[in-house]
């Protein structure tokens, strides 16, 4: 259990004073970044979605 609260002490230690944390301003920027590339991200996997479905079909109903 000594080890567990040691553990406990140095993480709360290292996060309050060894850590540096970002400003508003670049959490705003990081946070928008993430967005527009999951934006884009999402938009080019529903593009390729799309396509192998058109695709698919049109190999499926060739053999009709």
């Amino acid at each position: 259990m000594d080890k567990l609260s040691n553990y406990f002490r140095a993480t709360i230690e290292e996060m309050r004073y060894n850590v540096t944390w970002p400003s508003s301003t670049e959490l705003q920027k990081s946070a928008g970044l993430v967005l527009i590339g999951s934006l884009i991200f999402a938009v080019v996997v529903g593009v390729m979605d799309i396509s192998f479905e058109t695709l698919l079909k049109a190999f499926y109903n060739s053999f009709r």
